[in-house]
């Protein structure tokens, strides 16, 4: 059966990020720049492969040094994308992106230098390429993103959290996509929004982190556990009782999510009636008569 695409654009599509499709799945945020970048390394091995021992080896130390970059720059967006994605984050703790440009403008440098540049101007080429690699793809986030008036340790509880149970859904993502099973694809993608919902209404209220914990801990730990076994066995055995029995699985963890992401926005919703008749009441007290 065909299935309809929503991407950033669609019509139907709110959701406005582009990173996260109305079927759970996840666009790649590195895109067609950052994976265009490994191509350079390449051009610069290939163009000294007969200009000598001296050169070639400065070409290759060049563009295995680009190489490097174009890895740390394509990993840097995935985290920045992530982080953005979040309402509460942590600053990333290496800054893939800034040491990318760095690692652009060396190898640009080592580059120049194999092709007979002498080194002051192979030092204004690496200078150049360092400055325009920051223009165009730009900084790491260097700041954690809170939310105010919620208390510091209970944000930074969040966080950790969060980031936990996103590592166990991209194994159980990962896993089942080495499948190359579409419908599994979006079983679990399916599953993984249920999930990201919860985790989108902890970030908006840490409070509720007690309630949810033992979701984003013990249920994702099991729940990525049997991925993993899953996939092991079904890769080679393609048993459809045990594929059954996953989907089974799948559909009960997400009823649990589900139950207790509603049960959350229900008590949010019998806080906010009290917060309301209290409000009333003084004022009733004060003598004003709200209609």
């Amino acid at each position: 059966m065909a299935e309809r695409y929503q991407g950033r654009f669609s019509p139907g599509n709110d959701k406005g990020s582009g990173l996260e499709p109305a079927d759970g799945r996840r666009v790649d945020a590195a895109g067609f720049r950052s994976n265009l970048m490994f191509v350079p390394p390449v051009l610069v091995v290939l163009a000294h492969l007969g200009a000598g021992p001296e050169r070639l080896v400065t070409s290759i130390a060049a563009g295995g040094t680009l190489t490097l970059g174009a890895w740390l720059l394509r990993e840097g967006l995935r985290a920045e994308a992530a982080y953005h994605n979040r309402k509460v984050a942590r600053r990333p703790t290496f800054p893939r992106k800034i040491f990318a440009a760095a690692l652009a403008g060396i190898g640009i440098g080592l580059a120049a230098s194999a092709s007979g540049v002498e080194v002051f101007g192979a030092s204004l080429y690496g200078l150049a390429t360092a400055v325009l690699h920051l223009a165009a793809f730009g900084f790491d986030p260097l700041s954690d993103k809170r939310l105010e008036g919620v208390d510091l340790f209970q944000q930074d509880r969040v966080a950790r959290v969060v980031d936990e149970a996103e590592d166990y859904l991209n194994a159980m993502t990962d896993h089942i996509a080495a499948l190359k099973d579409r419908r599994l694809d979006t079983r679990v993608a399916a599953f993984v929004a249920s999930v990201r919902r919860l985790i989108r209404k902890v970030e908006e209220d840490p409070r509720d982190l007690t309630g949810a914990r033992k979701y984003l801990s013990v249920y994702l730990i099991g729940a990525r556990d049997a991925s993993v076994k899953f996939a092991d066995f079904y890769r080679h055995s393609r048993d459809e009782a045990a594929r059954a029995a996953f989907e089974t699985l799948l559909g009960d963890l997400e009823a649990q999510f589900a139950a207790q992401t509603s049960h959350m926005l229900l008590d949010d919703r019998t806080d906010m009636d009290i917060e309301i008749k209290v409000l009333r009441d003084r004022l009733q007290r004060e003598g004003v008569r709200p209609e």
